[in-house]
Parts: structure tokens; sequence; C-alpha cells
């Protein structure tokens, strides 16, 4: 399958995340409580995801906690040349990317290429359609990815559906959601069992 442009105006905005089956971005724990992950993310469709992302977008969106937790780990990736070249390729784009911030409590950006924003994300959002440039990841920032969904600002979704029941944590889908219709033009699964799913967002072109 394809993926599909489906963009209401401008570049075409994307949510990437990572859902368990029972719809959480995190586990009981809390923010942080996101280990079941991992063994999936570092599955051969996830790499070769993050790949075709670093090769079509030009503009990253974050939440404080994402891109604290990014800003320490993928800089070091982007320098070990025994890294994973997919990881490599991953960290190297991360680092040179446009990349948003979104939070109240932080002062200054060290890693390269970031800035806080000065606007919600969905002001944000139609700040950057009306530009030039690639397209726009929020990328596994829960917060963000649900402020565009409910201003239908979101044009795709690519969710990692990782086969774990995690019995608490945040949801993405939570109840007062606009809804929406989406069309599935890819489709890929993992050697742990996680489904990779890229849902274009279908409007209407009247």
């Amino acid at each position: 399958m394809t993926a599909q442009n489906t963009t209401s105006q401008g570049r075409t905005v994307v949510g990437n995340i990572s859902l368990s089956l029972d719809g959480r971005v995190n586990g009981r724990g809390g923010d942080y409580d996101m280990g079941w992950i991992t063994p999936h993310a570092v599955s051969d469709p996830p790499r070769d995801l993050m790949v075709r992302m670093a090769g079509s977008g030009t503009t990253v969106l974050l939440g404080r906690k994402n891109y604290q937790g990014f800003g320490g780990y993928w800089p070091t990736v982007a320098e070990d040349e025994n890294a994973e070249p997919r990881d490599r390729t991953t960290a190297q784009w991360l680092n040179s990317v446009d990349k948003i911030v979104f939070s109240t409590t932080l002062t200054d950006t060290p890693w390269q290429n970031s800035r806080i924003a000065g606007d919600d994300p969905v002001t944000v959002v139609r700040q950057l359609r009306e530009q030039a440039g690639g397209d726009i990841i929020a990328l596994n920032s829960g917060s963000v990815i649900k402020a565009l969904l409910e201003a239908d600002q979101l044009d795709r979704l690519t969710i990692t559906l990782c086969p774990e029941l995690v019995g608490g944590g945040a949801r993405l889908f939570e109840d007062g959601i606009p809804s929406s219709s989406w069309s599935l033009t890819d489709l890929a699964t993992t050697e742990t069992g996680a489904i990779c799913l890229t849902y274009d967002r279908v409007r209407n072109q009247a």
C-alpha cells in the first residue's frame, strides 16, 4: 500500500506514536513507564519508518518530556559508528531537523536546532502550514498529538501497535475527540508481533 496525501492545506502533518493493545501511550507507572515499547521499537519496520520520516520531515514537534528524553539519547547515537545504521540515520536527522518544543517550564534548549514554541501546538501548526517545507512530525508526544487531533490538524497517523496490555496509563484517544475518517495506507508486521499502521485522514473534497 502507498501512503496518500490527504492534507487540508500545505504541508503534511504527521502524528507518530506507539500504543499498547489497550490504547495506552505509557504504563501504570506514569510518563516514563514505556519500557514495554522498546523491544518493538528496535524491530525492522519501526526503524524503517523512522528513516522514511527522516527523508520527508523538516520540522519535529515535541513535548518537554520527550524533548529531554530524546535529547539525552539520540545525539550520542549520531556519533556512534557502531550504532545500527538506521538508528544512526535517525539520530543524525534529529540533530539537524528543526525541533519545536512545547513547554511552559523550559527556559533553554541545549539540543541543536531546537526552540521553545511561542504558541500552542494548533496555532504553531497552522503557522507552519503557511511556510515552505516538508512534513511536520509530532514525534511520540501524546499531548501534542491529542491537541492536533482535537483541532483536526493531523493529516496522517503512524501507529506502532505493541502486543502489550499495560493495564493503566494515559490514553491517546480520549472521549470527546471529534469524529473523523481515516484510510489505511500502509501496514507492516514486526518479528516481535507489533503492527506498524499508517492512516491518512480522509476529508470531504467538496
